[in-house]
């Protein structure tokens, strides 16, 4: 069986249903989701996680409608701001994972004051994947073995992704009732345990996810092996 994940990664999805439900608008659900996300940083920081990993906003999110867009761009503004002082209590270590490029200009600076401020903090790194898409991350990858021309091998693409000093995803929850991986951490989650709930993630609370480290915590990985190996390995 296995232990606590030291990576989890969180598919955050539901804001919209959750406001529609209760006849609310859509942007709403997502300052609603923005608590959820304070709350569950902090029970992944209690409960030992190394690695929280959030998917916020997708490179196919911009399809969505422009006052949308741009009211979650300010949501993360006013979310950084606030959090701040939170994060650096609790040593916990923002970085961002995506092209920052067509992020808007406050957003970038809130982003990048932030991770300065946080950098080196030790109990856990808490990663925004904003303006992200695995795809997108592995060419990127590629395109940088190739400018340095570099050998094309597993540990190779790994020191070019946007993860690249941290644990692979053990753990990837996905709120929300799909089940869909939707382009997030395609090659970080290769032997990831997949959890999927149909809780939205404004509701998703420290309970659901002390659910889902259970469940991990039952689950054997065998990445490839048998369970007879397994035992073997472990056997005095």
């Amino acid at each position: 069986m296995s232990d606590l994940p030291r990576h989890v990664a969180i598919i955050m999805d539901g804001n919209g249903r959750w406001a529609q439900a209760r006849k609310l608008e859509r942007i709403e659900g997502h300052r609603a989701g923005a608590e959820a996300v304070r709350r569950i940083t902090t029970r992944a920081r209690e409960r030992g996680i190394e690695s929280l990993t959030l998917f916020a906003f997708s490179t196919e999110n911009w399809q969505r409608p422009k006052d949308e867009v741009r009211g979650l761009w300010g949501l993360l503004v006013d979310f950084l701001k606030s959090e701040l002082p939170t994060l650096i209590k609790n040593q916990i270590g923002l970085k961002l994972i995506g092209d920052p490029g067509p992020i808007p200009t406050l957003a970038q600076k809130q982003l990048n004051k932030v991770i300065k401020r946080t950098a080196g903090s030790t109990h856990m790194t808490l990663n925004l994947a904003l303006n992200y898409g695995a795809k997108a991350e592995l060419i990127h990858a590629f395109e940088q073995l190739k400018k340095y021309d570099q050998p094309i091998d597993e540990t190779s693409v790994e020191e070019h992704l946007y993860t690249a000093d941290q644990p692979p995803v053990d753990l990837l929850i996905r709120t929300g009732g799909e089940h869909r991986l939707s382009n997030f951490l395609l090659w970080q989650a290769a032997y990831a345990e997949l959890y999927f709930v149909d809780t939205l993630w404004p509701d998703y609370s420290d309970d659901d996810f002390d659910r889902a480290l259970s469940d991990f915590s039952q689950r054997e990985r065998r990445f490839g092996r048998t369970s007879a190996q397994l035992i073997d390995e472990v056997a005095p």
